[in-house]
């Protein structure tokens, strides 16, 4: 068989890319926003707002770049994650717009916008300039360094609201921590994709639990000891929980032993405990999620978390509607901590369920890209980008509704802050790059035949019809196809097996 011959599909059999599908999604994400927006201002003002029309070509513009982006290099990337971005960030700026009524003097949501437009550029530039993700993992001892630094310098400057992780340089600042994490996943998924076997397999049996070696497991003293470290110096539970978090779940998805999981949230309840115990600041917010009304019994009216509470008590079932709250009650950080307390109150329950849903779908679509993935790396890099999602969803939800202490971190898209923005679009297009590897078909299958799956969802098998949406992911290995929740093909004979690592962490 020529190489021409081979890089052929089959007559009759097409690859679906669903970039249609994406640009229809994109066109209803933007819809809804600008409905949104208008909303808001015929409820506060009994008008249109006048900036309506620009506020829905500006994001339009954003999402048709996005989606140019995706059709040029990522042809056959998930059709889901782009527009469900797109929707989390318009209805952002929707709800900051809605608080910046509440304060005139303070107006959040022409920055945020300004932000969601750099996110927007660098997530194009990510998407045309890294052609495969396993690039990355030559970089991955350069990324930890770069990130430990992030990491450190905010401990130079002074601490705002009580934590020291911002930089302020003549009216400008930011927040490094927020891009540590990006770099500092991806030496995690390094470290572990070239470790698992010795992490899984090798040490000393202690009853029934089996200890790797020191050398493998030094350096997950360290990350404990360096997420303990940030709490400490820094001041910030958020930060701390979300790294050491996400090295968990990949310890787990690395090793496949549950026991990691136990171990992990051992050693992050003592920490926790043990700095919250001495540090004042930490020590605050702690007493305030035990004793939400404290200050309400004390005669001093209620703080923060009892406002926040009050807000989704009032939303009840369908909300007050958009513009109809009092969650402004909060105080300064209505729009970005406690942003999560207004779209409860004026959407309800029913708006925060389909808000999480949002979120449940975005992290779910990135495991599935990883699930799909035969490198270790891109699987890991995948599991751990979409776990900063959900960990960070996590923890502010649970801290604005007293389920957790309070963290101090940006609910995703959704919060005021120019760095988390930026940042959450960079690593929705890591996400589409492994995505398009995971649904891309293999060159080499063709040489099987297999660029399409063998059986499709209601046709006999040897079928050929067209395959569903979603086949990509079950199939276009060069090993050939695989069924849903079944063991993957025999890989071919290129002196490697599937368990090599794809490069190391140099």
């Amino acid at each position: 068989m020529t190489a021409t011959a081979a890089d052929t599909p089959p007559p009759g059999l097409r690859l679906p890319r669903r970039r249609g599908t994406e640009l229809l999604l994109l066109v209803g994400a933007v819809l809804i926003s600008v409905y949104g927006y208008i909303d808001v201002g015929l409820a506060r003002q009994n008008a249109v707002p006048g900036d309506a029309a620009s506020y829905g070509a500006g994001l339009g513009a954003l999402a048709l770049l996005g989606h140019l982006a995706v059709r040029l290099r990522a042809p056959f990337a998930d059709p889901l994650l782009l527009p469900i971005a797109i929707l989390l960030n318009g209805l952002g700026l929707v709800l900051i717009f809605r608080l910046d009524l509440e304060t005139p003097r303070d107006q959040a949501a022409p920055t945020q916008l300004v932000w969601s437009a750099l996110g927007v550029a660098l997530f194009a530039a990510v998407v045309l300039l890294l052609r495969d993700h396993r690039t990355l993992q030559r970089y991955a001892y350069v990324s930890v360094a770069a990130g430990l630094v992030l990491m450190i310098v905010p401990i130079l400057f002074p601490a705002v609201n009580g934590a020291k992780i911002w930089i302020r340089v003549a009216g400008f600042s930011f927040q490094p921590g927020e891009f540590a994490k990006i770099l500092i996943t991806v030496f995690f998924a390094a470290y572990l994709a070239a470790n698992r076997n010795a992490l899984a397999h090798t040490g000393r049996r202690m009853w029934k639990f089996q200890f790797p070696t020191g050398r493998v497991l030094g350096p997950i003293a360290a990350i404990w000891l360096v997420s303990v470290g940030v709490l400490v110096l820094e001041r910030d539970l958020g930060t701390s929980l979300l790294f050491f978090g996400v090295f968990v779940v990949l310890l787990y998805v690395a090793t496949g032993r549950t026991g990691w999981i136990a171990v992990g949230l051992l050693l992050a309840a003592v920490g926790a405990a043990a700095v919250g115990s001495v540090e004042p600041h930490v020590h605050s917010r702690v007493a305030d999620w035990l004793h939400p009304f404290a200050s309400i019994e004390a005669g001093r009216g209620a703080g923060q978390l009892a406002q926040s509470l009050f807000a989704f008590a009032a939303g009840g079932l369908l909300g007050t509607g958009l513009g109809e709250g009092h969650s402004a009650l909060i105080g300064f950080a209505m729009k970005s901590d406690f942003i999560l307390a207004t779209f409860g109150e004026e959407l309800g329950l029913v708006g925060l369920t389909g808000l999480f849903l949002l979120y449940a779908l975005l992290v779910a679509r990135g495991y599935r890209a990883g699930l799909a993935l035969r490198d270790p790396f891109g699987r890991l890099l995948a599991v751990g980008l979409a776990s900063l999602l959900a960990i960070q969803v996590f923890v502010i939800a649970g801290g604005v509704m007293g389920l957790i202490p309070l963290t101090g971190m940006a609910m995703p898209f959704l919060a005021q802050g120019g760095s988390s923005v930026v940042t959450n679009w960079i690593i929705i297009a890591l996400l589409v790059r492994i995505s398009d590897s995971a649904r891309r078909p293999h060159p080499d299958a063709a040489e099987t035949g297999v660029v399409a799956p063998v059986r499709t969802r209601g046709a006999p098998s040897g079928a050929s019809a067209e395959p569903d949406g979603d086949a990509p992911y079950l199939t276009g290995y060069a090993g050939g196809p695989r069924e849903p929740g079944g063991p993957g093909p025999e890989p071919p004979a290129t002196g490697r097996t599937d368990h090599d690592d794809e490069g190391g962490a140099r």
